[in-house]
């Protein structure tokens, strides 16, 4: 009897998140339905089944968006803030943790404070700098900014990862000759995998899908990213949805199917990178 009580409530909670599962993907049904519709169509049935399928849309903003050129804008900028975010947060975090001073354990305080600063607060100050600096419509000036405002969360993580990392097997390697870069690239980087690829899966998500922070940056059409070319197609008296949504579905595409192919990591690394220690 109670273990048919036990299946019961099991059960109960499946059908109950199979329904949270779905209208979380409501969103998605009205972005890949209507993508394939006709401006009046999405006007005047926007939930209904597409009467005829215009796959033409896809061609007709691929072109429009020049896809192939923001692509690439996209995938320079994410790549090389992620791996510099991966690499420089790594080794600040393995710094504070193994050498705990008052001057690292303030300094962590401060990235953990930094985390809470809402983006919009300080945005005029950043232009203004950035500017100051030579570094407005340049990649490199965007992924120095993305260093700053990615660094506080990945430090967090990277942190609580490196206290769960044995000190014996780090002496072990100096009794064998290692210096303390050997040390952290050829022991404890590679121990720190799992919380590696949750911070970069986290940043890609965030990096990739921005629009403010290029919005303000970037101002050479040639440098534009996808969320700026999409925005392209909402004007102020007009709204191309016909265009926009299959823009939208082609920017969100490669970052979907990367997010599917990493996602086992995630909870691997978050669970041992921001609990324990």
């Amino acid at each position: 009897m109670e273990t048919t009580r036990r299946r019961g409530k099991w059960f109960a909670a499946e059908i109950i998140m199979i329904l949270f599962a779905l209208v979380f993907l409501v969103p998605f049904y009205f972005l890949l339905v209507n993508s394939v519709k006709s401006f009046g169509d999405i006007l005047t049935n926007a939930a209904g089944w597409p009467k005829s399928f215009l796959w033409g849309n896809y061609a007709e903003a691929w072109k429009l968006t020049v896809f192939p050129k923001v692509f690439w804008n996209s995938l320079v900028v994410a790549v090389v803030s992620n791996v510099l975010l991966a690499l420089i947060s790594s080794m600040a975090a393995y710094r504070m943790v193994r050498r705990n001073t008052l001057f690292n354990r303030l300094l962590f305080g401060a990235f953990v404070a930094a985390m809470v600063i809402p983006f919009q607060s300080i945005m005029i100050p950043l232009v203004k700098v950035v500017s100051t600096l030579g570094l407005m419509d340049s990649r490199t000036g965007l992924i120095i900014c993305y260093l700053g405002f990615g660094a506080p969360l990945s430090v967090f993580l990277f942190h609580g990862f490196v206290k769960t990392v044995p000190k014996e097997i780090e002496e072990a390697g100096r009794v064998d000759g290692c210096s303390t870069y050997g040390i952290f690239f050829k022991i404890v980087l590679p121990l720190m995998q799992p919380i590696a690829v949750t911070v970069i899966i986290l940043n890609a998500l965030w990096i990739w899908n921005d629009y403010l922070m290029p919005y303000l940056i970037l101002q050479n059409p040639d440098l534009q990213t996808i969320p700026i070319a999409t925005y392209s197609f909402f004007g102020q008296f007009t709204k191309q949805w016909d265009l926009a949504l299959p823009a939208l579905v082609l920017g969100i595409l490669p970052i979907v199917i990367f997010f599917l192919a990493m996602q086992k990591y995630i909870i691997e690394g978050i669970s041992q990178g921001s609990v324990k220690g």
